[in-house]
């Protein structure tokens, strides 16, 4: 074991495909948790790559030639005689105990009661980060964001291999059971699921017991694969489902629903910063804090929005909206209406907004 952690102190790390991420690190110890993919790999070397490169050891817990209790055994007393200050343990595990270095930072899909430890999460990239790959803020860089969505290796993945790389990549991360049920969640995008739902349809193409299903349905949201959109005032009401990548409906079913798809898009683009959010019958999405509500017509105009309006105005009426927004691909204007002001803006505009 002396001669790997020897080996991979020495080995030069590279993040040459790294573009700067909202979430940033510093000297303080951090545990880093995200989907496969989600970029925390590339975040920690690029970080690392501005230090001494002395001082610090990163190490793969994914690398097949490290034995777990071979590395509890050396990893502290290597790290004292090198003198390293920064310790990076990628795809951790709590079979790996912790040492005593002046930084250690781990990352991780899943979370661990590290109270030590500063926990970030690392989404997918959002439409602004996205657009820091793109030459062009234009319609051409939202199509491409629709194609590829938010996992940042996609950039570099030529689009005849799209659907292998994300199959394979996903596959490796999850369970066989967690994969059926994140391309099950995918043809139902926006719509309401449960895990026994999930499980109604399963069992009919695996053996699964229901435990396990549900038990592994929880697993996918609190690891931040699936998202869960409760309806308003109905906490026990089954929830709305979303992907936490819209990649995922181009790549692991053949169903095609750009409605969906566009939808999803609009709820990420919340999610990630943190806007609370409620569905209701007819109401994509109702924003309390605000007063507002979100509607996804990506192909709207005028005559559609009014007929639109007409369905849910007891909604609007009963909780005095203030403002409705109608997210587009690339309409823009504004209607009158007695109570809400009421405007169609196109989804670039709407997500790089404050």
């Amino acid at each position: 074991m002396e001669i790997l952690l020897e080996e991979l102190y020495k080995i030069d790390l590279t993040a040459s495909h790294y573009v700067e991420r909202k979430l940033q690190l510093d000297h303080q110890s951090y545990q880093i948790n995200g989907v496969a993919q989600s970029g925390k790999t590339e975040l920690v070397k690029a970080y690392l790559l501005t230090c001494k490169k002395s001082s610090y050891l990163y190490i793969d817990l994914d690398d097949v030639r490290i034995d777990i209790d071979e590395l509890n055994e050396k990893l502290q007393a290597f790290c004292t005689a090198n003198k390293i200050d920064i310790l990076v343990l990628d795809n951790y595990t709590p079979q790996i105990k912790i040492i005593n270095v002046s930084q250690l930072i781990i990352c991780s899909r899943r979370h661990y009661e590290l109270d030590f430890l500063i926990t970030k999460t690392l989404y997918p990239l959002d439409l602004e980060e996205f657009l820091a790959f793109e030459s062009r803020y234009d319609s051409t860089a939202i199509s491409h964001y629709l194609q590829i969505g938010g996992f940042a290796a996609m950039h570099r993945v030529s689009t005849d291999n799209r659907a292998k790389y994300i199959q394979e990549r996903f596959r490796y991360a999850l369970s066989s059971l967690e994969f059926d049920i994140l391309q099950t969640a995918t043809r139902f995008v926006g719509q309401k699921l449960s895990a026994f739902n999930v499980y109604e349809k399963l069992k009919l193409k695996r053996k699964v017991s229901k435990d396990m299903l549900y038990k592994s349905f929880e697993t996918m949201v609190s690891d931040n694969y699936l998202h869960q959109l409760a309806k308003l005032n109905h906490p026990k009401a089954t929830k709305k489902i979303y992907l936490c990548d819209i990649i995922f409906k181009h790549t692991i079913t053949i169903q095609k629903n750009f409605a969906r798809i566009f939808e999803n898009m609009v709820f990420l683009e919340m999610f990630k910063n943190g806007v609370e959010c409620f569905y209701d019958e007819g109401v994509d999405f109702y924003l309390p804090n605000k007063s507002e509500i979100i509607l996804c017509m990506p192909f709207a105009e005028e005559r559609m929005l009014f007929k639109k309006l007409e369905s849910i105005e007891s909604f609007i009426f009963s909780n005095q909206i203030q403002n409705i927004t109608c997210v587009t691909m690339s309409k823009e204007g504004s209607i009158s209406h007695p109570i809400s002001k009421v405007e169609m803006i196109p989804f670039l505009e709407w997500a790089l907004s404050d």
